[in-house]
């Protein structure tokens, strides 16, 4: 073995590196993103879940006894002074959550931001106090004043304390909701506890609590309906029982008076004051204890969660390390090896091995890394599949799109895979019998490169491509059309076409950059002819990758100047390989801004007529609108789909 032979090995072991690096990578962030929810949900409720409950309910009964204080134009009460202090105690945990740094929260700064909001409300409390017990304090200034705090409070809570789309997160938002409900009946409470307290209930109290009741009853029954099945069973118990039907009875008392001179006649102070804390407490029971089933429930699912956390990315970067490093003890005993002295001279290189001489540890370590690359291929393979019905099922469109983001990500890692075991010198497991009509290839190349939407592909391609060189042509035609997107502005296109050639045909890429000058086309032409046997010349990767694709399939790939000045590269595909059909031609009648989007070339054995079949999911140009024939000319636009189609 030679030193080239050494610096190919280590440039192909850091390829390999570098990909199982990145499936890794992959894998532990799919897996860990619902660990990472679950630890957030589990933090927020232990440091501020808790602390905000005793924040509302204490910010409830202030806003009551303060009301009521008004009302009856009386002075602080202890009562009042007790309920004050409590406030300032739960506030106090707040202001200490929005100065600590809890890693577990790093992904909850939003929610931080609000807690900060809540400390300023709480800051200007004392205002609103101190004017109060100075008389400069109106009744319905007071309540609005409190009720605004109350609101910031419940808008602490968000999408931030619920993992993604758990039985937790359905849990956690009944619970919310259920207490806001609760909110609704405390300020209902707060209204007729200050007009019993001064016998007498104006017009606006009168449409304010009409407005309350109705709201109230409502929002109840909405929350029940989001509770799990213990849960709603629970709140018709409660709604059913004597508190319950007490208090309904007292405020229908309220709503058929609401238009007499004496609306509170027949309720009293001890009636009123009995049936409201009894079902404000009843209510506040019922929140707490679906919030801890709730928990209950979901930590078996969270220990599983957790495990296979631990054991993806655990178990897989102690997998990915040990690989790593048994590579460079490869790399180091082969450099070793060249530089000890040989005690005998070597055998020619074109002696022939001894018939039952065993594999080399070369061969059995090469052999061992084209098994692992192939297994990451049908992984990829079965990904895919798995994003595809996703796609399939999802609605939504924004959540579409990410899922189409991700699929694209991983048909890009999907081709660096099989361009990895192409240039170790294999063949990737995923291969055509029959035909493929040559659009569809070349739509399948577009799919595998960033910046696919400034692809234009012509509309006339009346070819089928040999099935046996699908695979190294999409994959030639991917290294061809990425260089041109990566030399050439983001304002501009490149568009791909078909030629009829003699010989067979031509596939043309063409791009708008500012080109080549003579010496480096010449330089690129001479390495797209003849690749060097020891690995890629540093900067021309990817030259080198297409020089060998194109070997492997018996195609010819040249570059020459475009028309508009960019970089035209041609690649001819052999009489053996291609066949004329009318396949390829666009559907009869469409238009020339008719779109054709990437397609799916991701099936493990395709059979059949051969075809790459499509599927659009948005139509619609995203190119300019022509009708011109020429190479440099026609431009049909590559539709921006959701999957590479099945």
């Amino acid at each position: 073995m030679t030193h080239s032979d050494v610096r190919l090995i280590r440039t192909r072991l850091a390829v390999l590196a570098a990909v199982l690096i990145t499936l890794w990578s992959y894998a532990a962030y799919v897996s860990s993103q619902d660990a990472v929810d679950l630890l957030r949900v589990r933090a927020l409720a232990d440091t501020l879940g808790q602390p905000i409950d005793r924040l509302i309910l204490s910010l409830q009964m202030e806003r009551r006894i303060t009301a009521e204080t008004i009302a009856g134009a009386g002075e602080a009460t202890p009562e009042l002074v007790g309920a004050r202090d409590a406030t300032d105690r739960a506030a106090a945990e707040i202001r200490e959550f929005t100065k600590g740094r809890d890693l577990r929260l790093l992904s909850a700064g939003a929610v931080r931001d609000r807690a900060g909001e809540l400390v300023r409300r709480l800051d200007g409390l004392g205002t609103t106090r101190s004017r109060m017990d100075t008389g400069r304090l109106g009744l319905a200034a007071a309540i609005d004043g409190y009720d605004e705090v109350v609101d910031v409070a419940f808008r602490v809570y968000g999408p931030e304390w619920g993992a993604y789309e758990s039985g937790l997160a359905a849990d956690t938002r009944a619970v919310i909701a259920l207490a806001r409900a609760r909110e609704l009946l405390a300020r209902e409470d707060t209204l007729v506890s200050a007009a019993l307290a001064g016998a007498r209930l104006g017009a606006d109290e009168r449409r304010r609590l009409t407005a309350l009741v109705g709201v109230q009853r409502y929002a109840n029954a909405e929350a029940a309906a989001g509770l799990p099945s213990e849960g709603q069973a629970e709140q018709q118990r409660l709604a059913t029982s004597p508190e319950f039907t007490a208090l309904l009875a007292l405020e229908d008392r309220l709503l058929l008076q609401s238009g007499t001179a004496n609306t509170l006649a027949g309720v009293t102070v001890q009636d009123w004051r009995a049936a409201a804390d009894t079902a404000l407490g009843a209510l506040q029971t019922l929140v707490t204890s679906t919030a801890r089933s709730s928990v209950e429930r979901a930590t078996p699912g969270a220990a599983v969660l957790i495990a296979r956390t631990g054991a993806v990315v655990g178990l897989g970067l102690i997998v990915v390390l040990v690989l790593l490093l048994s590579w460079a003890g490869t790399i180091r005993r082969l450099t070793e090896e060249l530089t000890r002295p040989k005690a005998a001279a070597p055998a020619p290189p074109d002696a022939p091995a001894p018939p039952d001489a065993p594999p080399s540890r070369d061969d059995a370590e090469r052999e061992l890394f084209l098994g692992l690359t192939r297994r990451n291929q049908v992984l990829l393979r079965d990904q895919l599949s798995v994003l595809d019905l996703m796609q399939r099922r999802e609605r939504s469109t924004e959540e579409t799109g990410e899922l189409f983001q991700l699929d694209h990500l991983t048909t890009r890692i999907r081709r660096n895979v099989e361009k990895l075991i192409t240039l170790a010198g294999a063949t990737p497991a995923r291969r055509w019998r029959r035909p493929v009509p040559l659009l569809d290839v070349a739509r399948g190349a577009v799919a595998e490169v960033p910046d696919y939407h400034r692809v234009l592909i012509a509309p006339h391609w009346p070819w089928s491509l040999a099935g046996p060189a699908v695979t190294d042509v999409i994959h030639l035609l991917a290294e061809l059309i990425e260089n041109a997107l990566v030399f050439s502005g983001a304002d501009t296109t490149v568009r791909v076409s078909g030629e009829h050639r003699p010989q067979g045909c031509a596939v043309l890429v063409v791009d708008d950059g500012p080109g080549l000058d003579a010496a480096a086309l010449a330089e690129a032409n001479h390495l797209l002819g003849n690749p060097p046997p020891d690995g890629p010349p540093a900067g021309r990767t990817g030259w080198y990758a297409a020089a060998v694709l194109a070997g492997r399939c018996g195609a010819h790939v040249s570059l020459r100047p475009s028309r508009r000045g960019g970089t035209a590269a041609i690649v001819l595909l052999p009489a053996r390989l291609v066949t004329v059909t009318d396949t390829g031609r666009a559907p009869a009648g469409a238009p020339p801004d008719t779109q054709y989007p990437p397609a799916r070339t991701d099936l493990p054995n395709p059979s059949g007529d051969g075809a790459l079949p499509t599927r659009v999911r948005q139509a619609g140009p995203i190119g300019p609108e022509n009708g011109r024939t020429s190479l440099d000319t026609v431009e049909m636009p590559v539709a921006r789909t959701a999957r590479r189609h099945q």
